[in-house]
């Protein structure tokens, strides 16, 4: 699987309550942060240190995340469902598959809800990417992105086709009334890969 775009068949994550989706109602503008206040906010937080200190970040307005871009992954084209708000993608070498990673916004998830919510999603999601496969959660635990609840919930994915790829989300409570999410999808599920997507993830912070 070669993710160089965005499938444009959206997901239907299972409602929690009073129905939080992964959806929001604009099409994407994705923002490069070279420099400036996110950035800044985000080398305080996290430190020079950090693996992928110093590189371009997007900053998601609509999410009300950021999240930095590694060496030789490429923002998408704004070609995306409205399920997600923005996206990062890179072709494996020899383009024996890719990887991508998304962002979106969804509606409260009580903190009681997040983790369950977060394995919900991820399995639709796991489903959406691979319709004819399998998946089955290899981790499960609750974190924190900027101070906030969240929730990292990760899969194993079979394609169907005895590939092997993996899923990975963390679901934020941004505040009280949203949440926001960033959702890796590799395959084939390279060390290295693996490795790369999830700086992306533990790179994250609140705009």
């Amino acid at each position: 699987m070669t993710m160089t775009s965005v499938p444009q068949r959206p997901p239907h994550p299972p409602r929690a309550r009073r129905g939080p989706a992964l959806a929001s109602t604009l099409i994407v503008t994705l923002v490069l942060a070279l420099a400036g206040g996110g950035y800044a906010a985000w080398r305080t937080l996290h430190g020079e240190d950090e693996p992928l200190a110093g590189r371009p970040r997007v900053d998601d307005t609509t999410a009300g995340l950021s999240y930095a871009v590694p060496e030789g992954w490429q923002r998408g084209d704004g070609d995306l469902i409205s399920s997600f708000t923005s996206s990062l993608t890179h072709e494996h070498p020899g383009a024996e598959g890719g990887s991508v990673v998304l962002a979106g916004r969804g509606d409260a998830v009580p903190r009681s809800e997040l983790g369950p919510s977060a394995e919900r999603w991820a399995r639709s999601n796991a489903v959406f990417f691979h319709p004819e496969g399998r998946s089955a959660v290899t981790e499960s635990e609750a974190t924190t992105v900027d101070g906030r609840p969240a929730h990292t919930v990760t899969l194993k994915v079979t394609d169907g086709e005895n590939g092997t790829g993996r899923l990975r989300m963390t679901l934020i409570a941004v505040s009280d009334d949203r949440t926001a999410f960033l959702l890796s999808v590799v395959q084939p599920a390279t060390e290295a890969e693996k490795r790369t997507a999830d700086l992306v993830l533990r790179s994250a912070a609140l705009l």
